[in-house]
């Protein structure tokens, strides 16, 4: 409970229980599915495709690309992605990758009818260079501090051809409270519990962005706050963008 009554100010640096690698099995399972109906409540698909889609016109609407998606966990929000592509005639094939094994068999069980998906098991920092036309991060980012971030993304620049796209989630008690009241009316899973509202309170404001487009020399990064808190943030490889500021701090 202490959260209740913490400033969200800085960003809290406790460690997610999904991010000790020393627990999972079938609790971390049922996590993941868990996490499924909060994204969809949430809205947690919208922002990836808002920069997945800005990156594409950028390059010209090509009829073909892919996707990698890395810290996916079961990858869920991508199901909208597809749906776009279909309504937009694009040949798209999309790769989730993820660290944990169970992550990977909860994507694999979830598109197992989706040839256009495929599942690898793999760490952000060993992805091949240009693997990808697009790499994506959905709620990923907040994992990890601001000294390791910059690492974390200029691994998915260098594994990305068009560029990359990364949505997490607007630090705010609006959405703390939100997230502290719907988890526990809709699971008991302790990953849920603990690891959604820590996950908000471990999200971004505007100044976190511009911090890191600092530190990666990178005044081309855009980023802006979507509905439902959440930011989008796009880092195109072409020298069409400028920096955007957010009116949501």
């Amino acid at each position: 409970m202490r959260l209740m009554f913490r400033s969200f100010g800085q960003r809290d640096a406790a460690q997610e229980l999904m991010d000790d690698f020393t627990t999972g099995g079938p609790e971390l399972r049922t996590a993941l599915r868990h996490l499924r109906r909060l994204n969809r409540l949430f809205g947690a698909s919208a922002p990836a495709l808002y920069g997945i889609r800005r990156l594409w016109i950028e390059a010209d609407k090509p009829r073909r690309f892919s996707i990698l998606d890395v810290g996916a966990g079961s990858g869920d929000v991508n199901a909208r992605i597809l749906q776009w592509a279909d309504a937009n005639g694009i040949d798209l094939t999309i790769t989730l990758a993820d660290v944990t094994e169970e992550a990977c068999e909860e994507a694999r069980q979830l598109f197992r009818e989706e040839p256009r998906v495929r599942v690898q098991r793999s760490n952000v920092f060993e992805l091949a260079e240009g693997c990808a036309d697009i790499v994506t991060a959905s709620q990923f980012a907040h994992h990890f501090d601001a000294g390791e971030l910059p690492r974390v993304v200029d691994s998915m620049r260098r594994a990305s051809r068009l560029g990359v796209v990364i949505s997490d989630i607007h630090r705010h008690w609006i959405p703390w409270a939100a997230v502290w009241v719907t988890t526990r009316l809709i699971s008991s899973n302790k990953y849920i519990l603990n690891d959604g509202p820590l996950s908000v309170a471990k999200g971004f404001r505007a100044d976190d962005w511009k911090r890191l487009a600092e530190a990666l020399d990178c005044p081309a990064l855009f980023y802006a706050w979507r509905p439902l808190f959440r930011y989008a943030v796009v880092i195109g490889k072409r020298e069409l963008h400028t920096m955007h500021r957010s009116g949501m701090e």
